[in-house]
């Protein structure tokens, strides 16, 4: 069931749901680097840490399990910016935390809200774009990411580090509202999946989506490739600062880099992967991304250079592979059902999040020196998680895939 814009929009609609998706990843991405920062100012630990970001893949989850059973029943660009105006909020409230109990209960609101716009902005590139651009559209979208290490988190790290931890989220927040402005001007409205009659309970969309085991096991694949890299993203800063010797100071550098090698590459691989075949070229992404993820975690002492080459791998393969990934997720979804799948996909995908963070978080430890310990197992579950995905992928059907999938 597609919705096509015309060409002339297509550029603006990608670009606009890629600044609702830069807004509401750099909120989630920021609290990784923040962490030092706000181990000293909130007097916490390790543990404590990752429950502070696991709070906001939890309750993203939970959302994520509501909006399944109401998303295909609400006009989408409306939905969008809606739920757009709450993240803002809920983010705003983060900027205005007095204490860690506080912080925590923003983080859960921004949580729900980021969770359902994640899943909205898939959602409607696969109600409007084809299958044949699809991967190159998810590379577009996938940008995001890139510009929010090259220039939002370096910028956010700015602010924290001059005027305090709560400016950044303040500064997300005002982000939103100008994005949302931009959404009501460029996003076209979807109301095509509302032809179908949505009948019975308004769990009944989720039910018949998990019914479908194509359905189940496309989850099952993101759920594992998510896991396979939130075991270690939200300890990098933290390891580098503490057992690499990387200076707080010099961590704006590690995401500027990274981020914009990522930027760069992230089209190349949409159009490689619509090309050569989105499978195929996941495969050979995901396969070397193990080699940067066991890098990081067994480095030692190391100079800026030398760790800037690992985690510019890292980057540039581990977020690489989730172009590809996520045009095979989002075509096996049968259209009329996209919008609840992709709630559920949100679902899975912050849940496991959640879980990866929470478990490196019990399974590392800090030193009385400070130092971090046990991150090199964290890298070991990570690669096991990354494999299973490998072998997994083949057993997705994709619908639309007329030629190479």
């Amino acid at each position: 069931m597609s919705e096509a814009v015309p060409p002339a929009r297509e550029a603006p609609f990608l670009f606009t749901l890629a600044g609702v998706q830069f807004a509401h990843v750099l909120d989630f991405m920021i609290m990784m680097p923040l962490g030092p920062i706000l181990m000293a100012a909130l007097k916490i630990g390790p543990h404590e840490f990752g429950l502070l970001v696991a709070a906001y893949s939890f309750s993203a989850a939970g959302a994520g399990v509501l909006a399944a059973a109401v998303v295909d029943r609400f006009e989408r660009k409306g939905f969008l910016l809606a739920c757009l105006a709450l993240f803002a909020l809920a983010t705003l409230a983060c900027g205005l935390a007095t204490d860690y109990t506080f912080l925590v209960v923003a983080r859960c609101l921004a949580g729900v809200f980021g969770g359902i716009l994640g899943s909205l902005i898939h959602t409607m590139v696969g109600d409007v774009i084809p299958f044949a651009r699809r991967a190159r559209a998810s590379g577009v979208i996938s940008s995001a990411f890139s510009l929010s290490t090259i220039a939002g988190v370096p910028f956010s790290l700015w602010l924290a580090n001059h005027l305090g931890w709560r400016s950044p989220f303040i500064a997300i927040a005002l982000m939103g509202a100008v994005v949302m402005l931009a959404g009501w001007r460029w996003l076209p409205t979807l109301r095509a999946h509302l032809a179908t009659p949505h009948q019975g309970h308004p769990f009944t969309a989720a039910v018949n989506v998990l019914k479908d085991a194509n359905h189940r096991r496309a989850l099952l694949f993101s759920a594992l490739i998510i896991f396979s890299g939130f075991t270690v993203i939200p300890y990098i800063t933290l390891f580098a600062v503490s057992n690499v010797g990387i200076p707080q100071a010099d961590i704006p550098i590690v995401y500027l880099v990274g981020g914009a090698a990522t930027f760069v590459c992230a089209r190349l691989i949409g159009r490689w992967a619509d090309r050569s075949g989105k499978v195929r070229i996941y495969r050979l992404l995901a396969l070397l991304a193990s080699l940067p993820v066991l890098a990081l975690t067994h480095a030692g002492p190391s100079p800026l250079w030398l760790w800037l080459i690992g985690t510019t791998s890292f980057f540039v393969l581990v977020s690489g592979r989730m172009i590809p990934a996520m045009a095979i997720i989002a075509s096996a979804a049968e259209p009329r059902l996209r919008g609840t799948f992709m709630s559920l996909h949100g679902t899975v995908q912050s849940l496991a999040m959640a879980l990866a963070s929470s478990l490196a978080g019990f399974l590392i430890t800090q030193s009385g020196h400070g130092q971090i310990e046990g991150y090199p197992l964290v890298g070991y579950v990570a690669v096991g998680a990354n494999l299973l995905a490998i072998s997994f992928v083949s057993r997705i059907v994709m619908h639309g895939a007329n030629g190479k999938a």
